[in-house]
């Protein structure tokens, strides 16, 4: 009789240890199942927060005149921050994608800030932060665009304002790329870690953005917005 006690003990007590497995096992594959879901989904958003931008450039059926500036820009983004590399987060593509906004309006600044980061990490290394470089670049140009056609660019420290605030919320956008994508459990406490840590990098986007813009935009815009009327470059009344 006592041999069959201690046997139902454990027999209750193995059950009981199953159950605590099984439903561990559940609620973890369940966690890792959202985990997965959730990095496929937040690109696919990326993408289509990208498409109507590049169709409404399209529909409005560009010449190949309109095509250059973005291709150039983009281009001269590219390489600066390539150039810029050695020094974390310091580069002068932003002021470039804000200044391409606002001479030739948001869809303009917003392709140039996309194809800038893609054209980049084609020198720097391609990764899952493209897409969010590129959807986070091209809302920097599209918004400059906008807040210059609103005439708020007209007072200058708000211009130098705008862009330093566009580097640090580069950052912290792009702490969202790094938290879905490598953070697991995705805690509030991680979270603030990962704000805490690139301060420093935010910071130094913030600013590199602000002295850029205070040594090109006044210089380049004067030429830019000559080439744009002289030849009816992007011409707003097409927009």
């Amino acid at each position: 009789s006592e041999w069959m006690e201690v046997l139902c003990k454990w027999y209750s007590a193995g059950k009981k240890l199953c159950r605590l497995y099984t439903s561990g096992w559940r609620s973890c594959a369940m966690e890792l199942c959202t985990e997965s879901i959730l990095k496929v989904i937040v690109p696919v958003v990326l993408i289509l927060v990208q498409i109507p931008f590049f169709i409404a450039f399209e529909m409005k059926k560009p010449k190949p005149r309109d095509l250059m500036p973005i291709a150039v820009l983009s281009v001269i983004g590219a390489l600066g921050r390539a150039v810029f590399a050695v020094i974390p987060s310091f580069n002068p593509n932003s002021a470039v994608v804000i200044i391409a906004g606002m001479q030739f309006g948001p869809l303009a600044g917003f392709l140039t800030g996309s194809l800038s980061a893609l054209a980049s990490n084609m020198l720097l290394g391609q990764g899952p932060w493209t897409l969010w470089q590129m959807t986070a670049w091209g809302m920097m140009g599209c918004f400059a665009g906008v807040f210059q056609r609103t005439g708020i660019f007209k007072h200058r420290g708000l211009l130098y304002l705008y862009g330093f605030l566009s580097g640090i919320l580069f950052g912290w956008f792009m702490n969202l790329q790094y938290l879905i994508g490598y953070v697991y459990p995705l805690t509030i406490g991680a979270v603030i870690a990962s704000c805490v840590a690139s301060v420093t990098f935010d910071l130094a986007h913030g600013m590199s953005t602000l002295i850029f813009l205070f040594i090109l935009e006044r210089p380049w815009g004067k030429k830019l917005k000559r080439l744009k009327v002289k030849y009816g470059i992007l011409d707003i009344r097409r927009e």
